[in-house]
């Protein structure tokens, strides 16, 4: 991956001459079932890009109370956007048509936020890496739409979940108005992810935003040729990082001072619960285990590129000194 940094070709990505980054937006837009994409800094600003292109201030976004949005982005989505979030409950991350349909304002009311915009994150993040369904998906999506809506999936772990389901990515993102796919997470790049939506969208509001937003670049072709290798080459693997994972919970599983269902971790993400969790992040931390608390007594933990079975191994070998 350095090697293709160091010799990617590389010119004003601002003004569409870097021919690296254009290689890429075009892979991601045909890789999601788009007209075209936007290389950006982070999947933190094509989420803020999203929802500020399907919100007008005052209006309601819906998603889940775990997601990104809500829990990461410094409030982004009212900075930016004047988004007033609608929060929703479910298992794992996720809701179904119902549960949207009853977070709808009503037609007429003059005191609510108007419902604008339905958010996904897949995989889920807080809610454990779990794999939407395709046809709760779909079903979520056809009830936005019903409903006037317009959708936005937050696909930072989509290639996670496509690897894990087998279904294509652009059947999840092809059905949503803008999708995004994240280069630093399990795929091992240093930066960047891809905003998709319609050549319209994408060339007329997103670029804007992208400069409002202080996301231009100038040679982002070293860094976009990472992305093209990381899509060349670390994809498939996703699946040892699925496996490990698996691993870890089952593990973890036999520990009586920790608690996880197995059976609920799907790709590279396992959360499990404690006794006291910030004191045990931190005798796990001192103990060589690379690994954060979530709150009072949930611990996460992530499995990826750098993480191989016999690191996962040393780690459940600590754990069983702490929680076992």
């Amino acid at each position: 991956m350095r090697r293709a940094m160091a010799d990617a070709e590389v010119g004003d990505e601002q003004r569409g001459l870097d021919p690296t980054v254009n290689r890429l937006q075009d892979r991601v837009a045909e890789l999601l079932g788009h007209e075209a994409a936007l290389f950006l800094p982070s999947g933190t600003m094509c989420n803020q890009i999203g929802v500020r292109l399907h919100v007008t201030p005052g209006e309601g976004v819906i998603l889940h109370r775990t997601s990104h949005p809500i829990v990461a982005e410094a409030g982004g989505a009212a900075a930016h956007a004047g988004a007033m979030v609608v929060p929703l409950d479910g298992d794992g991350g996720m809701f179904g048509p119902d549960d949207v349909g009853a977070a709808l304002s009503r037609a007429g009311d003059r005191y609510a936020a108007r419902s604008a915009l339905v958010c996904i994150e897949q995989t889920t993040n807080m809610g454990g890496g779990r794999v939407w369904p395709l046809e709760q998906m779909q079903a979520v999506v056809a009830t936005a739409r019903a409903a006037g809506l317009r959708v936005h999936l937050d696909g930072a772990r989509l290639l996670n979940a496509s690897v894990a389901s087998g279904v294509p990515a652009r059947d999840y993102a092809a059905q949503f108005d803008t999708a995004w796919i994240d280069f630093s997470k399990g795929l091992g790049a240093p930066v960047g992810a891809c905003l998709a939506a319609s050549r319209e969208v994408i060339e007329g509001e997103a670029w804007r935003l992208k400069q409002m937003m202080g996301g231009a670049l100038r040679q982002a072709g070293v860094v976009a040729a990472a992305a093209l290798y990381a899509l060349d080459h670390n994809v498939e693997r996703l699946a040892e990082d699925h496996a490990n994972a698996k691993r870890l919970a089952e593990g973890l599983a036999e520990l009586p001072g920790a608690a996880i269902d197995p059976a609920k971790v799907e790709t590279n993400i396992v959360i499990f619960e404690v006794d006291d969790a910030a004191a045990r992040a931190a005798e796990l931390q001192d103990a060589g285990v690379d690994i954060g608390a979530l709150d009072a007594w949930r611990i996460r933990a992530v499995t990826h590129l750098d993480v191989d079975r016999d690191g996962v191994e040393r780690g459940l070998e600590a754990m069983r000194g702490i929680l076992g």
